[in-house]
């Protein structure tokens, strides 16, 4: 057996993945020999905007607006829908019921408001699980994603109530025995943690790392999305910021009427209603909040500041500052909310970065940092038969990544593709998702740049640190487990034809050691930060809905029928509750751990068994 420090070196002197650009999947990766060098997370400076200064003019009040914003339940036309409600457990979500996006494809039913339970995953089960040509026991074609709003219109807004008006669209899939449920998004919840790394964000890329104020699609926005004073009152000039990825994808959610908003509603009328109001107002915020605590309501209720005082704190006069309105009556701060709610989530989730994991430490010279199976799970990573850094290379773990997106620029291989960092893994046919292939809201194809053939069905690669928090895996959710992950690339994708699967993942060669190794490796990616929720990843309370109540099996328990409207079902909600700077006394429960009931008894933070009124 070798010793730890003899360990360490031969880890510094493998090999880096030569010919990666070769040996990549779908989108090709960057150059192995730049892009797969180990370093702790600490050595990559965190993305910033150039010009931020233009709009900004103080980053800690701006940090403090977008934490507030994030986890607000109130920026949800339902009025308890947040930006945290899909992402609060180490920044992903962590929901068993009512999270199937698509309940009714393949030869596995399920109810929209069924309860997942360990046996049914891997979605697609296969005799010979180490084989993908043997005999298909199951194949649910299933999507587990996350629970948002009910399928309604927007009709108005009133100011002081976070509740909006709105109508129940005539048709929906989501209902059980004719009473809605809650939708659910098409992709599993990627976490927010090390986001601000990628440069792209969402599954399919489509939040581009160029920020133009009010949708997540970049210069395909080619509207003036800034109102500023004019000298006949309000008009409009454009707005782009660089390295703001993370803003692109905070404007997504908020208008889109399956995640948080009633369909229709506007950036200008979600404002109108959420400046209003004070912040948190039914959530408790920690009095040592590490950014809100100098604003906690000493009952613990809301913050002391109103939204529109940490505007005027934290962007530039003349964004807000005008007293004039446009034709509709919105005023200058209304017209601009969407500016801030991108730039101020950016600010606060920049602030979320998983540096510290025994990995970061090992790394860093700490050679007791890692055991010796998880040292020998790091040398299977990352130079034996796994493959594993071809797309999960460079300081943050994912060849999406911004640093390895300048290297590109900087032309040591020009001629690598837009989908850079963005791979076919035949985790599910490429018809069910094409990914990447898509267009923009705008019409524009995702990747401009890229052929067809090099787009369709790639995902982009997520960085690995806290994995072991974010089950279920893929865009899909299909796999609950690590050691489930890792025995899908053993059998190299579940559908691996129709040209969909990279040229490296034949190659993968994973035994059933390697697999033990590898995943002791990836649990030592976790920063005990994330593990406990202390600083930075603390946060307000959140009460989450959870699934349906059932009056019997099958039968949902109605919120009362309206004539000619179809029924709601009723919610069942659980309690998040808020943690300090110094987190929780004991840990998040892993997805495997919430499948098997282990923390149910309180050893595990997050185990959904306390009820909550929103």
């Amino acid at each position: 057996m070798r010793s730890v420090g003899s360990l360490l070196a031969l880890l510094l002197a493998l090999p880096t993945g030569a010919a990666f650009a070769q040996r990549g999947g779908g989108g090709l990766g960057p150059n192995g020999n730049q892009g797969n060098t180990l370093a702790p997370l600490k050595s990559v400076a965190v993305p910033r905007p150039a010009n931020l200064e233009q709009y900004v003019r103080d980053e800690t009040a701006l940090i403090a607006l977008g934490k507030a914003l994030f986890w607000d339940m109130q920026a949800g036309s339902d009025g308890t829908t947040a930006c945290a409600t899909c992402h609060f457990h180490a920044g992903a979500d962590h929901r068993l019921q009512n999270q199937l996006a698509s309940p009714h494809n393949g030869s596995y039913a399920l109810s929209p408001n069924t309860t997942l339970k360990a046996d049914d995953f891997p979605f697609r089960l296969l005799a010979n699980p180490g084989n993908n040509n043997s005999a298909v026991l199951r194949d649910s074609r299933l999507v587990a994603g996350s629970a948002g709003v009910f399928r309604i219109d927007f009709r108005q807004v009133w100011e002081g109530s976070p509740n909006e008006d709105g109508e129940t669209a005539p048709s929906n899939p989501f209902e059980v025995n004719g009473v809605r449920v809650r939708q659910v998004t098409g992709r599993n919840t990627p976490s927010v943690i090390d986001a601000v790394f990628n440069v792209r964000n969402f599954w399919d890329g489509r939040a581009r790392d160029i920020f133009t104020g009010a949708t997540p699609f970049g210069d395909s926005d080619l509207n003036w999305n800034a109102a500023i004073d004019g000298n006949s009152g309000l008009t409009s000039e454009p707005i782009r910021l660089d390295n703001a990825s993370l803003a692109s994808q905070a404007v997504g959610p908020p208008l889109n009427g399956v995640e948080m908003s009633y369909e229709g509603r506007s950036w200008a009328q979600m404002a109108r209603k959420l400046l209003s109001l004070q912040p948190l107002a039914r959530q408790k915020v920690a009095a040592d909040d590490s950014v809100l605590g100098p604003y906690a309501m000493p009952d613990g209720l809301g913050l002391t500041i109103s939204y529109p005082a940490l505007i005027r704190a934290a962007f530039q006069p003349r964004y807000w500052e005008s007293e004039a309105f446009d034709a509709q009556g919105f005023t200058q701060m209304q017209l601009n909310f969407s500016l801030y709610w991108g730039l101020a989530i950016q600010a606060y989730e920049s602030t979320l970065v998983s540096g510290e994991t025994r990995y970061d430490r090992f790394l860093a010279g700490d050679t007791g940092a890692l055991t010796v199976l998880e040292q020998q799970g790091l040398a299977e990573f990352r130079g034996g038969g796994s493959q594993c850094t071809n797309c999960h290379n460079g300081p943050e773990l994912t060849a999406a990544s911004i640093t390895n997106f300048r290297r590109r620029s900087q032309a040591l291989n020009p001629a690598l593709p837009d989908t850079l960092g963005f791979f076919r893994l035949g985790v599910s046919p490429i018809a069910d998702d094409i990914g990447g292939a898509d267009v923009d809201g705008f019409g524009n194809p995702l990747f401009p740049g890229a052929p067809a053939n090099l787009a369709q069905g790639v995902f982009k690669t997520p960085g690995l640190r806290n994995v072991e928090l974010t089950g279920p895996y893929f865009h899909n959710g299909g796999q609950a487990t690590l050691e489930q992950v890792l025995l899908f690339y053993a059998r190299r994708g579940d559908f691996p034809g129709d040209g969909n699967l990279g040229t490296g993942v034949p190659a993968i060669n994973l035994g059933a050691a390697d697999r033990t190794q590898v995943a002791a490796f990836l649990r030592a990616l976790t920063d005990d930060r994330v593990k406990f929720e202390r600083a930075p990843f603390d946060h307000p309370s959140l009460c989450i809905p959870v699934g349906h109540e059932e009056e019997s099996p099958g039968i949902l328990r109605s919120l009362g029928d309206t004539p000619g409207t179809p029924s709601l079902g009723a919610d069942k909600w659980a309690l998040i509750p808020e943690s300090g700077r110094e987190g929780n006394p004991v840990p998040l429960q892993t997805f495997e751990e919430l499948l098997a009931g282990i923390g149910a008894d309180g050893s595990r933070a997050h185990n959904l068994m306390q009820g909550c009124r929103p």
